[in-house]
């Protein structure tokens, strides 16, 4: 094993992160090869730098008019130049400032710096990378995103368990949630990643939800288990119910106990309605985790940035700095929210109005992009088939007995139309 990736593991050695380490994550190291040693040269080499495979005229990266024009209020290091491999700086401090705004009960000793990473699904998969091993086990929902089965099982090896978050009731099903987590802990660790606003049900905890989650994973890491919760925040704030946990259930895991490594697993991508510019977060927090241990996950995980992507989209970093820092960007985000209400309240209204419908019952959604049906004596993919070939209706099929409808993508005029074709589509085909 390379001696950096050595000096990495001694400094986490009495860890819960150093303990829950992949064999690849215990080998990745960050080189102190090209990057490391360009970076020490842009801060001290005033004369000349002669050490990244960029080409300069008069200290500035060469650009093409095409894409100066495109980008008028970049300069040319902030449209072409690479960025440092774990993101550029101002975009790191700024967002683990926003983090801090938004989730009042973290401090900001509790959590790493925010590593940036091409996207939340590279931000999941280099966390799978570093702490998923063949044939170990990685809790989710079922139904789930679909990419976590590619992530976890496909890609790492790993087994994805699969685990009912709703039954009847009207929320989450905590005793199928902490019977998996104790079998798990039975082993020696728990792996689990938790998706609120949750794909496809659109769901997020309440506030008692969310502190009997965090009393699960605190009971298993009083019993001796290491604990890693991923928490995939991709639609974080989208919220419609004032019953749900105003913040993200990191912030109740970040500081809960030194068994427990919490990652947020976040972005601008459905925050802040850019989902092209590819660009998310990867933020550590763990009881006792001083500045050099959370030094050495970072270092760990530029690692695996480096020998995957080598770094993120620089002209996107600049340009979440300018949306962060613009006195448009609030305002527009409240006009966006408010749209999103009144699609969900036109759901919900719906619904309402339609009540014990024959195959189709909604899972619980108060939050997000989507609502999802539990198909009764009905395929799911039949439905989705039927509705698109016949009525020019798109869902989401997911396995054979859920049904994703993503209002996000409906005009709220749309709505009461739309779903009225589903359920009585749905009420057709019912043998």
């Amino acid at each position: 094993m390379n001696q950096l990736a050595e000096e990495l593991n001694s400094v986490l050695k009495e860890t819960a992160p150093g303990r829950l380490l992949s064999g690849l994550g215990k080998r990745f190291y960050f080189p102190k090869g090209i990057i490391a040693q360009s970076g020490e040269a842009k801060k001290s080499a005033y004369t000349a730098n002669a050490t990244i495979g960029m080409a300069y005229s008069r200290g500035k990266p060469l650009i093409l008019s095409a894409i100066a024009g495109s980008m008028p209020t970049l300069t040319p290091e902030q449209a072409v130049a690479y960025a440092p491999t774990a993101g550029v700086d101002q975009v790191r401090s700024e967002w683990k400032k926003l983090i801090l705004r938004k989730n009042k009960s973290l401090n900001a000793g509790d959590i790493s710096l925010p590593v940036v990473v091409p996207g939340l699904t590279a931000g999941i998969s280099l966390m799978a990378d570093l702490f998923l091993d063949e044939n170990q086990v990685m809790i989710a929902s079922d139904p789930c995103w679909d990419n976590y089965s590619l992530i976890f099982e496909e890609r790492r090896a790993g087994k994805l368990r699969g685990v009912p978050f709703f039954s009847r009731g009207p929320g989450l099903d905590l005793d199928a949630v902490g019977r998996a987590v104790q079998e798990e802990a039975e082993k020696g660790a728990v792996r689990i990643i938790l998706n609120f606003p949750n794909n496809p049900s659109g769901y997020s905890p309440t506030r008692s939800e969310a502190e009997a989650l965090a009393g699960l994973f605190k009971a298993a890491a009083e019993g001796g288990a290491d604990v890693l919760v991923l928490c995939d925040d991709a639609y974080f704030g989208l919220f419609y119910e004032n019953t749900i946990y105003p913040e993200s259930i990191f912030s109740l895991l970040a500081n809960l106990h030194e068994k427990i490594l919490a990652v947020k697993i976040d972005g601008p991508i459905k925050e802040d309605y850019v989902w092209g510019l590819r660009t998310g977060f990867v933020t550590f927090g763990s009881k006792g985790l001083g500045e050099e241990q959370q030094g050495a996950l970072i270092t760990k995980l530029m690692g695996a940035i480096r020998s995957s992507v080598s770094c993120a989209n620089t002209p996107a970093q600049h340009i979440i700095i300018k949306a962060l820092e613009d006195p448009r960007t609030q305002p527009e985000k409240i006009q966006f929210q408010e749209m999103m209400q009144r699609r969900y309240n036109a759901v919900k209204a719906f619904i309402a109005a339609n009540p014990d419908h024959p195959v189709l019952t909604p899972l619980p959604f108060n939050s997000g992009y989507f609502m999802s049906f539990r198909c009764e004596k009905i395929n799911a993919e039949s439905l989705r088939r039927e509705l698109l070939s016949k009525h020019g209706i798109g869902a989401i099929s997911l396995g054979e007995r859920c049904l994703r409808v993503a209002f996000s993508g409906l005009d709220e005029d749309q709505i009461p139309a739309v779903y009225r074709t589903i359920y009585d589509t749905a009420a057709n085909l019912n043998p």
